[in-house]
């Protein structure tokens, strides 16, 4: 699970952030939080996930040793490189497919960018833009290691049946 809230205030943030790490003690889940390494910190949360404009992937590792996974959002071969050779714990790498919230990052990268960053990358990828049921398997087949999403959990109608779903989907 990862929280990633830019527009709250830091005490709105840190009061989401104590109530998912509730949640995911919970349900013996992983809580990650989006570019706020100070709150990640206060709240004991598993992991961090740096986007490229966030804190270097380095430094992140020096404030937390091995105490937190790293998690770096990738969009091209270079920049997954750098997050691999900084210390990142796995990349998120996309867009894959269209999808409104990764507009910003431009055209879809696609499955064959996905393949190629396979056969360089060895931490752990998560496909992310795009992903809905009737692609996961193709996203996966490409050399992604698991799946990140938005849309296809929070679209839903049943957001609680949709997220069972997505997880019934994955393998292991």
């Amino acid at each position: 699970m990862q929280l990633r809230e830019k527009d709250l205030s830091v005490s709105e943030l840190i009061y989401l952030a104590y109530g998912m790490k509730g949640l995911t003690v919970k349900y013996d889940a992983k809580l990650f939080v989006n570019d706020r390494l100070d709150i990640a910190m206060s709240v004991d949360a598993d992991g961090i996930h740096l986007g490229q404009s966030s804190m270097p992937v380095h430094a992140a590792r020096r404030v937390v040793g091995d105490k937190m996974l790293i998690g770096v959002s990738t969009h091209n071969l270079d920049e997954a490189r750098t997050a691999q050779e900084e210390g990142a714990d796995f990349i998120t790498f996309g867009p894959i497919y269209p999808t409104p919230s990764k507009m910003k990052f431009g055209e879809p990268v696609g499955l064959e960018a996905l393949r190629k960053v396979r056969s360089k990358i060895l931490i752990p990828i998560l496909g992310i833009g795009g992903i809905r049921r009737d692609n996961i398997v193709k996203v996966l087949d490409s050399g992604a290691d698991g799946i990140a999403l938005i849309s296809g959990i929070l679209g839903a109608k049943d957001v609680r049946r949709a997220a069972e779903e997505y997880v019934e989907m994955l393998p292991g």
